[in-house]
Order: structure tokens, then sequence, then C-alpha cells
């Protein structure tokens, strides 16, 4: 456990899954808007008793902000994004608001549930489909890096938060992407992993992915 950051008084505590993506893409968010955070690494295989009071799903992530528990990734950072607003993870205008929201769901709805299966599925056939179709769903997205820094933005926003987790992880999926069909989504992941708050934001065992 530790300390991840100081702007804020009040310290926050994440229950956190050291190695999964879901836990990493908060601890992300944290780490970009600076606060005070206690992250509590939890084997999850071994939840503590504790957990099940504050979260009736028993699940990682929780986060805990004085009497706010919230257990759904994406309102952990809609809420950390209006509680610390700089820097900001979603546009001030509706419509550029709910373009973002979209791109979150697509993002869950396709890539996380393949890298949920590939991570998880004991199935070898089950996950190898998985592995071949976000493979090509990758290659085929890659030119859209090109005409812009981020993903289908000019700012950084929460659906970088969402992808920066899984496209860190690519080495453990058993993942490769071909250099120059792919190389405006290779450019974006070195952006996205030079970051700060991303650097900030990787348990040791998420820095052994890719070190």
């Amino acid at each position: 456990m530790g300390v991840m950051n100081k702007r804020a008084s009040v310290v926050m505590t994440l229950y956190s899954d050291a190695n999964d993506h879901y836990s990493h893409r908060v601890r992300f968010v944290l780490a970009e808007k600076e606060c005070a955070v206690e992250v509590v690494s939890i084997n999850p295989h071994q939840k503590p008793e504790d957990l099940a009071h504050l979260n009736p799903y028993n699940t990682l992530p929780t986060l805990v902000d004085r009497d706010v528990c919230l257990y759904e990734t994406k309102i952990m950072i809609e809420y950390l994004d209006e509680r610390f607003p700089h820097p900001p993870l979603l546009a001030s205008y509706p419509v550029a608001r709910a373009l973002t929201r979209q791109y979150a769901y697509r993002i869950e709805k396709d890539w996380c549930r393949l890298v949920d299966i590939i991570l998880h599925e004991d199935d070898d056939e089950v996950v190898l489909n998985a592995r071949k179709e976000l493979r090509e769903s990758l290659i085929s997205i890659a030119p859209i890096f090109a005409e812009k820094p981020f993903f289908m933005s000019d700012e950084f926003t929460m659906v970088d938060v969402l992808l920066a987790p899984i496209l860190w992880r690519l080495p453990i999926l058993r993942i490769e992407l071909p250099e120059k069909p792919c190389r405006p989504l290779l450019r974006y992941m070195e952006r996205l992993f030079s970051r700060e708050g991303f650097v900030n934001s990787l348990t040791p065992a998420e820095k052994h992915i890719r070190h």
C-alpha cells in the first residue's frame, strides 16, 4: 500500500488489484490529477472482509472518499473528474461529452470483453479467437491515430484512460502489432506511456510487463 500523491488534503482510499487493467485505469486518473490517495493492493483471491462491507459486489477496484464508496470504474472516473476538475477528462459541452462516453462504452463492449476472455477464459480456442479479434481490431483502427494526438481528440480524455492499461498489457495478452500499418498507434502508445501520470500509476507488477 502507499499514498499516490499530494494535491488533495483529504486522503481517499483505493482498494486495487495490482495486476488488473480496471484498477489500473483508476490509478491512472488519480495520478493524472495528483490526488492524495492511499492505494491498498488486494489479492483478488484473498479479499479482506472489510471490502464486502464497503462494496455489495465485493469487487475491485473500490474507491472510498469519506462517506462515498464507488465500485464501478467509469463512475469513479467521472466522480474524480468532477471532484478534481484539472486536468479535465470530459469536455465542457454536451456533444463532445456524449461522444467521449460513447467511445468509452464501445471500448468496454468490444476490447475490454476480449481482454477479459484472453486473461481469464480456460478454453484455448476461445482465447485464440479473442486474441485474433483484438489484434485485427487494433490494426484496423491504427490509422485514426495519425489524425489527432489522442483517441479521436486533440485533448487527453477518459477514453485514453481506458485504453492505456489495455495497450500496456499487449505483451501479456500475446499480441504483437506490425510496425508499418500500426505506426500511428505505436506512437500514440509512446505518448501515453511517457505521461508522468501513467508512469506514476504503474505498480511494480505492471512495470515488469514491459521492462
